[in-house]
């Protein structure tokens, strides 16, 4: 089975045309205001436009409310929408429902308990993308370059697909996917020169490690 690559937080049609052309199958857009990646909706629409149909276009959001939601889908044109922040289960079934695109679930991972709610959220997301968790200080979601202890995810009994998350590059993503069994790695800042400034050679490397570990599974 093939590894998803989704290169996320991508701001220019440079970097977007690099992650397209070394083979990613999910492109990352934020929409997210304190966030240095964080998209306008003429850029989304420019960037949705230029894609095309080369890879699955992924908006993220953090607790996002309908309108917003509904500006950003006329905008992108996403293939999925990624739910960031604390939506409940009945709030991503609601958005699943509303804007009928398929979602993905972002949980946030230090312990094995925070694998708590994954039954609920499994029972109505279309995928789970597992991320670290953000320390008590941070003003924004997701492990912002961090890595949790991937052996939390190891021999797990999901049945829809999952994705994982948090300080991966080009040097450990075998090993996370090694150890998690994940069908698909997610990165951002691990291919970055400064916050949200996407390098195209650690994008290229990227890829490159990913599918490298592709190749070792398949043997």
């Amino acid at each position: 089975m093939s590894l998803i690559v989704k290169i996320c937080g991508l701001s220019t049609r440079e970097t977007l045309d690099v992650a397209l052309d070394a083979g990613a199958d999910m492109v990352g857009f934020v929409f997210f205001p304190p966030s240095p990646r964080h998209l306008g909706l003429e850029t989304a629409r420019d960037l949705g436009g230029h894609a095309k149909r080369r890879a699955l276009k992924v908006a993220l959001t953090v607790d996002a409310d309908d309108t917003t939601l509904a500006n950003i889908v006329e905008a992108l044109q996403p293939d999925i929408l990624q739910l960031h922040g604390d939506e409940t289960v009945v709030r991503v079934r609601e958005i699943k429902q509303k804007f009928a695109l398929p979602v993905m679930k972002a949980i946030a991972v230090a312990t094995s308990a925070d694998l708590a709610a994954l039954p609920g959220y499994a029972g109505v997301a279309d995928r789970i993308l597992f991320d670290a968790r953000a320390p008590k200080e941070a003003t924004r979601p997701g492990g912002l370059g961090a890595v949790f202890d991937w052996h939390v995810l190891e021999n797990l009994d999901l049945k829809i697909p999952f994705m994982v998350s948090g300080g991966l590059h080009a040097g450990n993503v075998a090993e996370a996917s090694r150890v998690t069994g994940a069908g698909g790695v997610d990165v951002s800042s691990g291919v970055e020169r400064t916050p949200g400034q996407k390098d195209p050679e650690m994008i290229r490397a990227f890829i490159r490690a990913a599918r490298a570990t592709e190749e070792l599974m398949v043997r």
